[in-house]
Formats: C-alpha cells, structure tokens, sequence
C-alpha cells in the first residue's frame, strides 16, 4: 500500500490570504484539525486548530489575521508512491502528525496522518491474527 492509498484524496485546502475567523469555522465545518495552505495546487503551509488557538496570545483581532501569518510554512510532504514507513518516519524526524501527499509534480494528492498511519497498522495486525488463528487452530487469544 502507498501513502497515496493511506488518508483521504478529498483535502481541505485555502490560500494564504484566507482570514483565521474563516478558517476556525472551517475547521468546525469539516471536522478536521488542520487545512492544507496551497498556491498553484501546491502546498506552502498548513494551519491547524492548535495554531489558530495560539493566534490569541499574539493578535488584538484575531479573527481577521491572515493564513500566513499563523501558518507553518513549508510543511513536510511526503509523496504519493511512498511506502507508510515514510510516514513514521517523518513523524519521527519532524515531530508533526499530518502531512500533505503530493504527486511527481509536487501538486496536492492527499493529506496522511498519524491516525491514518495507526489506523492501518490495526488493520494489517488484524490480517496478521487471522492468518495465525487459520494456521494454528489450537490458538486461542
């Protein structure tokens, strides 16, 4: 399985000139935790609830700041034929649980995430224990 197959195709996308008060109904709207900041369908940055939340620490008028003064920029990507090891890494490297899946011309394909990636470690260990229960009928869990 590839990273492309790993989380939703369907992302959440604005621009960087988007307002945090449009964003924090977006957030709620879409139940996501994080929008993917694109230009020309790549990824610049990406947002997220936590960062909108610190955004009030830091601006009288929070809900007018701009994307790109609270986005992170250049997010970590990892592309669409990456193996899921990818992901584990990269969240090992870079300390981040979402990340933007891009194509070979460096154009949004998807979004993975930690839970997508333990979502389907479940299902793989599930398989795994079908296997042993078929193989070993004295098994007993």
């Amino acid at each position: 399985m590839s990273v492309g197959k790993l989380g939703p195709q369907d992302v959440v996308t604005t621009s960087p000139d988007s307002e945090l008060e449009e964003i924090t109904e977006t957030l709620d709207d879409e139940n996501v935790g994080a929008i993917v900041v694109t230009e020309n369908d790549e990824p610049i940055g990406m947002i997220t609830d936590r960062d909108a939340a610190l955004a009030i620490h830091e601006y009288d008028d929070v809900g007018s700041v701009s994307v790109d003064d609270v986005m992170t920029e250049k997010p970590v990507t990892v592309h669409e034929d990456d193996d899921p090891v990818t992901i584990s890494e990269a969240i090992r490297d870079n300390n981040v649980r979402r990340f933007p899946v891009v194509d070979d011309d460096g154009e949004l394909a998807g979004i993975a995430t930690l839970d997508d990636l333990v979502a389907t470690i479940g299902e793989e260990l599930e398989n795994v224990a079908d296997t042993i229960e078929a193989q070993s009928p004295d098994y007993s869990p």
